[in-house]
């Protein structure tokens, strides 16, 4: 039987943001699901090749990302699918305001063109233009315009046509 390594227990203290990530690109619960067991699998696999635990976060956050990209960019492709029966579990619970703003926010980041998303989400994590810039392989100059042009249309979509 393979041993657990050290960080797993942390990789699974990360699970909220992984799954904060994986809703901001994928609206359909199963397929969050399988996207946040495709992210730790592939962390599982990559650990051993960590070479500094203190980086633990950014190397769960490029994976995420990373996948998530990946699957986003395939559903492009891809005919869009039929819901064939409603979820009545979401019906059921009263929405306040507040759930109000986040499932628009929510729904405003998944329309944004990937790479200004991404620079978005990795910045409502608490990640400077710097480490942003690292994880995406980017400049800073680059995260600022993408940043920049990601709030623009934010605001373009709350504040509507002129």
């Amino acid at each position: 039987m393979p041993s657990v390594h050290p960080l797993w227990p942390d990789v699974e203290a990360h699970l909220p943001r992984l799954w904060r990530t994986v809703r901001a690109y994928e609206a359909d619960p199963a397929q969050q699901e399988d996207l946040v067991q495709e992210i730790l699998v592939a962390a599982w696999q990559g650990l051993p090749r960590l070479r500094d635990g203190t980086r633990l976060l950014p190397f769960l956050l490029r994976i995420a990302h990373n996948l998530c990209a990946s699957h986003v960019r395939s559903a492009v492709r891809a005919p869009a699918r039929v819901a064939l029966e409603d979820a009545p579990e979401l019906a059921t619970a009263t929405p306040g305001p507040a759930d109000a703003d986040a499932a628009w926010l929510l729904a405003a980041l998944r329309r944004l063109p990937l790479p200004q998303r991404q620079v978005l989400l990795l910045q409502l994590e608490g990640f400077d233009y710097r480490e942003i810039a690292e994880l995406l392989g980017i400049s800073v100059d680059n995260v600022g315009v993408r940043a920049h042009r990601a709030r623009r249309r934010l605001q373009e979509m709350h504040d509507g046509p002129r």
